[in-house]
């Protein structure tokens, strides 16, 4: 067998055991940032996605970056707190690719500020993004993946699912909550084939977070390097930041894990900013 034959049969192979291949991923929040390299590295792993973003040009984008002839991945606009729209953008990825596989739940915002200042509308938004979404999402994508009797759902937390910070009173209670849901998920969804299981990363250099240095440069009385070098990166092993390609890569291995052994826990990706 001449090497270009055993090359075309090894990736024969391993195209036919790619856990991911032709798995069918909703993410939320995938326009930018996190979602959208889990997007990225789903499609390149063989999984069919869908872009599930408020922005709807920015999905689009994103969508057509994956796949421009549009088979592979799906835009949609989605305000998570919304439930009809939640309901309809759930109901078209089924529509268009049959099923649902796996559930990113990624959208989120955050807000800086002392709980003492801080205004109960601005609270309320917060905790309806990230827990009134996590529940409306995984609540539509569960019924298919209940009558599929196989699913993985999993969260986007944070360092702070597990840890506190200043300033960030409604982002640590939130994040915190997605961990009972993961375990409410995992238990009822055990019969049923569905696993759920948190992702908790560390500071990422996303949009999300670059807004932040500013705000709690003022709040804090420091300067931006001080507050990524004494807040953000101190407790690290290394003086790093956290990737979004190591979010990406622990989402795909979830995602793929074959049985309910990975059930109902949580994943700290931080470079030890926060250790179990």
């Amino acid at each position: 067998m001449t090497t270009l034959m055993q090359s075309d049969v090894l990736s024969r192979h391993l195209r036919r055991h790619v856990p991911l291949e032709n798995k069918v991923a909703v993410i939320t929040g995938a326009a930018s940032g996190i979602g959208r390299e889990i997007a990225l590295t789903f499609a390149r792993e063989g999984a069919r996605v869908v872009i599930a973003d408020l922005d709807r040009d920015a999905a689009e984008a994103t969508a057509c970056d994956i796949d421009p002839h549009a088979k592979r991945a799906l835009a949609i606009a989605m305000d998570v707190t919304d439930e009809a729209q939640v309901e309809a953008g759930i109901y078209r990825a089924i529509e268009t690719f049959g099923r649902i596989d796996v559930l990113i739940s990624n959208a989120g915002i955050q807000t800086i500020a002392p709980v003492v200042d801080l205004e109960f509308a601005k609270w309320k938004k917060l905790m309806s993004v990230h827990l009134d979404g996590a529940f409306l999402t995984t609540r539509a994508a569960l019924r298919q993946m209940y009558r599929q009797k196989s699913g993985s759902v999993i969260y986007i937390g944070s360092v702070h699912s597990k840890e506190a910070s200043p300033l960030k009173a409604p982002y640590v209670t939130a994040k915190h909550g997605l961990i009972g849901l993961a375990k409410v998920v995992a238990r009822e969804g055990g019969a049923h084939g569905v696993r759920s299981n948190v992702i908790c990363p560390g500071f990422v250099r996303t949009p999300l977070v670059e807004k932040q240095i500013p705000e709690q440069a003022r709040e804090l009385g420091i300067s931006e390097e001080d507050v990524v070098r004494t807040v953000m990166l101190k407790e690290t092993v290394d003086g790093e930041f956290t990737t979004a390609a190591d979010v990406a890569e622990t989402a795909a291995f979830l995602a793929a894990f074959p049985s309910n052994a990975l059930t109902g826990q949580s994943i700290v990706v931080s470079h030890g900013w926060s250790m179990q």
